[in-house]
């Protein structure tokens, strides 16, 4: 079991940056896979980013890449979600998402294959 909780929301006008951090409870950090999400009003949740459980490898969703970088920090228990040049159509409602990984780490990008969320932290992007 791993609880997570988000933090670092906000708005910002566009252009700008903001710093998502997910923070984990738990002593076993390093064997979840890690991902961000985003669920804007009206619309699906989507992945936006994902990092392996030693942080080697990171993916994104072609709508951020070059702008946002996830990272981890395996002793702090903590993952990060850094959004530069940020646009209106960023707005949503942002979460982190974790998943169990035995053996050989790998990325993961949809939804069902994350078991555990957190509560979300608003973002919001005014033009």
């Amino acid at each position: 079991q791993v609880q997570l909780v988000e933090s670092g929301g906000g708005l910002v006008q566009a252009g700008g940056s903001l710093r998502l951090s997910c923070v984990a409870s738990g002593r076993t950090f390093s064997t979840y896979a890690m991902g961000w999400f985003r669920q804007a009003p009206g619309k699906e949740r989507e992945s936006v980013a994902a990092i392996t459980k030693t942080g080697g490898t990171t993916d994104y969703a072609d709508s951020v890449k070059g702008r946002f970088t996830m990272s981890r920090d395996n002793p702090k228990n903590a993952t990060y979600l850094e959004m530069n040049s940020l646009k209106p159509e960023d707005t949503a409602v942002y979460y982190c998402a974790a998943r169990w990984v035995t053996g050989r780490g790998s990325i993961y990008r949809a939804l069902n294959e994350y078991s555990y969320w957190g509560q979300g932290a608003q973002v919001t992007v005014s033009s």
